[in-house]
């Protein structure tokens, strides 16, 4: 029906009004050259609610093509996050350019948070919050609502502050809906407050606090205990997704995208990934180098060839989990900088016994394949099995030290974790794994083999 009636469909005020967002948002990208036609004819309110989930070359190109006073209208009415969001993607040009459409009251918000630091909850705080002074009484807090309260999200709970603005206490607005409302403010409270969070606290600080207090939204407070405003949970499920999508890219070894994928030209995203190819293609190159210097044992003894992939495999796998471990763990505020002693010991431990258990299933499959006669290993295939045992024993426990000990590595150096990739951690392990299997091999079978 749509493709029949495309041109009534949008150009019909009272038909777009009716759609749901998701319509909304398929009947734009089906029709991307009317976006603009589009977004005059809806109603702020759903204009505001397409605009919030759209990608941002195309949030770029709605802005720079509406009407100045929709566009006006649209950037004032943005929540603070939302337009944060889309403002720190831009250039400084574009920017300064966009910030002169704000009211001063809105400008000046949106200056104060793009003032803190990425990934910050001053990034995501709403600053329109209910806040009241303790001589209130309750009919003067009823009052104060339903005359200067716009934003309904907020009317949860209500902060006591102090006359400069300190903030000394919560309550929830249904226990004050509870009792008389002659009775003072004063009255109910306790004097402490459930929960807040500093204004430069990261995402993660937020989601902690968040699940141990079970609430939809807390407070913001700067050093001084001044109120700010308050972060609600969606912004902070937001911001988490934001940082998945990131890190995914970052752990799968290349820069992050910014953007969905069809939306990437295509040079940018070949040179998005070809710097961390290059990177690990040349410490790739080590590995080359360490079976160049081992070329004469590999010579003597071809059967040491047959277990390289299956060494060095089983090292970069265990390198790569424990990785992934030690970076969810720090994202979800399990395991700071101070832990790296208790997890380098964890990892030493599961790595060995880990290393164990692979090189056993090794040793077990070379006897087996050997006494079956699947494959002749030699006169020396005991030899054969155990460098195989131990070097799994060594390696694998390369892996995990290496895989858990990076991502504290970089933290330390106030990298991003993420950036300690699985590809990464499987290039280092590789060239040291080699290294370790070929001298296991060198012990155990020089004399014999060597």
């Amino acid at each position: 029906m749509f493709n029949n009636h495309q041109y009534y469909l949008i150009n019909n005020k009272e038909f777009l009004n009716k759609q749901t967002i998701s319509k909304l948002i398929n009947i734009i990208q089906n029709n991307p050259d009317d976006i603009i036609k589009i977004f005059n004819l809806l109603k702020l309110n759903k204009v505001i609610s397409v605009f919030k989930i759209l990608d941002f070359p195309t949030k770029k190109r709605i802005i720079e093509e509406l009407p100045i006073k929709r566009k006006m209208e649209l950037l004032n009415n943005l929540s603070v996050d939302d337009r944060v969001s889309f403002f720190q993607n831009l250039p400084k040009d574009s920017l300064k350019d966009l910030i002169k459409y704000l009211n001063t009251e809105e400008k000046q918000r949106t200056l104060v948070s793009l003032g803190y630091p990425e990934n910050s909850v001053g990034r995501l705080m709403v600053p329109y919050y209910l806040a009241i002074q303790k001589n209130w009484i309750i009919q003067d807090l009823l009052d104060y609502i339903r005359k200067e309260v716009k934003n309904s999200d907020v009317i949860e709970i209500v902060y006591i502050i102090d006359k400069n603005g300190k903030l000394i206490d919560d309550i929830k607005i249904r226990d004050l809906l509870l009792v008389n409302p002659k009775t003072k403010v004063s009255d109910l409270m306790d004097g402490k407050y459930t929960a807040a969070l500093n204004v430069s606290d990261t995402e993660e600080v937020a989601t902690k606090l968040f699940s141990l207090n079970n609430r939809v939204s807390l407070p913001v407070i700067d050093d001084q205990n001044f109120l700010l405003g308050i972060v609600t949970m969606d912004d902070i499920l937001w911001g988490l997704n934001e940082n998945y999508k990131e890190d995914v890219q970052k752990i799968e070894g290349m820069e992050v995208l910014n953007q969905s994928y069809l939306n990437v030209p295509l040079y940018k995203l070949i040179k998005k990934r070809a710097g961390w190819l290059i990177l690990l293609f040349i410490g790739e190159m080590f590995t080359t180098t360490v079976m160049q210097n081992f070329s004469g044992a590999l010579e003597k003894a071809i059967v040491l060839t047959l277990f390289i992939p299956l060494v060095v495999s089983s090292g970069g796998n265990s390198g790569s989990q424990a990785a992934s471990l030690i970076i969810q763990a720090m994202a979800l505020g399990e395991v700071k900088i101070k832990d790296w002693w208790t997890v380098m010991r964890r990892e030493i431990i599961c790595g060995f016994f880990l290393g164990s258990i692979l090189g056993m299933t090794g040793f077990i499959r070379i006897i087996a394949w050997h006494n079956i006669n699947l494959y002749d290993y030699g006169p020396h295939w005991v030899l054969v099995g155990l460098t195989v045992f131990l070097s799994l024993i060594g390696v694998v426990l390369w892996g995990t030290f290496s895989g858990s000990m990076l991502p504290f590595i970089i933290k330390k150096f106030r990298g991003d974790p993420a950036s300690s990739s699985a590809p990464f951690v499987a290039t280092l392990v590789d060239v040291i794994g080699l290294i370790i299997y070929f001298s296991v091999s060198y012990m155990l079978l020089h004399g014999t083999l060597l």
